[in-house]
């Protein structure tokens, strides 16, 4: 029997996406918890890794010339890349310091909400309707997440409060992503986009940083470890990397399906890590019923893809169907997931990517 090899690298490709979002997202709680390593500062460490990110994009792309930069106006630059890049660290930031209150297991299960919080940015925006059977997709998840929160024995109202508004950061970001640089007729890839993007959320996160880290800082308290710190924004890096991977051996399905099972392991994986993180009967219960809820959302998308992709000669039912969807703003089947994007938001997920064979589901990052 003959082994592909093409499907072979597929799945290798899935597997270290799955072990570095996950990875990512525990060394990062590892990283900032007072119990382990102890270094409290959130905002530090995500420019820690937008710096590194832009300066290894900036020799990939001036210095080595392995990519070429795009064409970037100054009215492009100033009208689409800075709000972007303002949401992105935004969302880095929230999310990481969500981590100072809230457990890894609970955090995944409030990214659940990804999705809503996208769906209703896309609808404020006008780049989506409000549909029936989405909107009740949207209410399974939200009831979940309100099950699974419920039932959270640490439940922290800061912890939850910074996760949530860092989602919708990062939604509103995918929104202005489609809105702003696609109208552009502008395509980034992750290196790219980070060279672009990276530079620009440090200087953004440089002002709260100043404000509201730098006065608790003092050097001879903190524990710097320039391997730790190294490894961490490599490791945020390399994710980049690997969703760029993914996103050219993979189709949709196989995307989505890869963000829900990182999910569960990453669940299962950081209660083993981090031993004080509890899950009950009633997170599970929640998280299951939002589950149901994202994978449902994420069928109704990938049909609705297919069906806009038929031929022009299919049959009338099919013609007409496409004309319908031909009639309609999808932005919503042109987002990155919360695993990638999900993850990013708490993972260091890529600014920005090849839209179209991505929407929002329960990952990463």
């Amino acid at each position: 029997m003959m082994i592909n090899k093409q499907l072979v690298l597929t799945y290798l490709y899935l597997l270290i996406y799955i072990l570095l979002s996950s990875g990512v997202i525990l060394y990062n709680k590892w990283v900032l918890s007072p119990k382990y390593f102890n270094f409290p500062f959130p905002i530090t460490l995500t420019m820690i890794h937008m710096g590194f990110s832009g300066l290894v994009a900036f020799l990939l792309i001036r210095v080595f010339k392995v990519v070429k930069p795009v064409k970037m106006t100054f009215e492009i630059y100033l009208s689409c890349v800075v709000p972007i890049s303002a949401f992105f660290a935004s969302s880095l930031w929230f999310g990481n310091t969500a981590y100072l209150f809230i457990s890894v297991a609970f955090i995944q299960m409030l990214k659940a909400l990804m999705p809503v919080a996208t769906f209703v940015m896309a609808v404020i925006c006008g780049t989506d309707k409000l549909k029936c059977d989405l909107l009740l997709n949207m209410l399974l998840v939200s009831v979940g997440v309100v099950v699974s929160s419920y039932g959270e024995i640490h439940f922290n109202v800061v912890g939850t409060l910074y996760q949530v508004t860092g989602i919708f950061a990062e939604a509103l970001r995918l929104v202005l992503t489609q809105v702003l640089l696609q109208k552009k007729g502008l395509t980034l890839n992750p290196i790219t986009s980070l060279y672009y993007i990276a530079p620009c959320s440090f200087l953004f996160l440089f002002v709260p940083w100043y404000l509201l880290e730098m006065p608790g800082m003092e050097i001879s308290q903190i524990q710097f470890n320039f391997w730790i710190f190294f490894s961490n924004a490599l490791c945020a890096l390399a994710l980049n990397f690997s969703i760029f991977l993914v996103i050219g051996r993979t189709g949709a399905v196989t995307i989505r399906v890869a963000g829900v099972l990182k999910d569960w392991i990453l669940i299962a994986l950081s209660t083993v890590v981090f031993p004080e993180s509890t899950i009950t009967q009633l997170n599970i219960i929640g998280y299951g019923i939002a589950l149901c809820g994202v994978v449902m959302y994420n069928y109704l998308k990938v049909k609705d893809v297919s069906a806009s992709q038929l031929p022009p000669d299919s049959v009338s039912d099919r013609l007409a169907k496409l004309q319908e969807l031909k009639m309609e703003k999808k932005s919503s089947d042109l987002y990155v997931p919360d695993d990638t994007v999900n993850k990013k938001i708490g993972d260091e997920e890529a600014p920005l990517l090849p839209p179209s064979r991505f929407s929002p589901s329960s990952h990463s990052a």
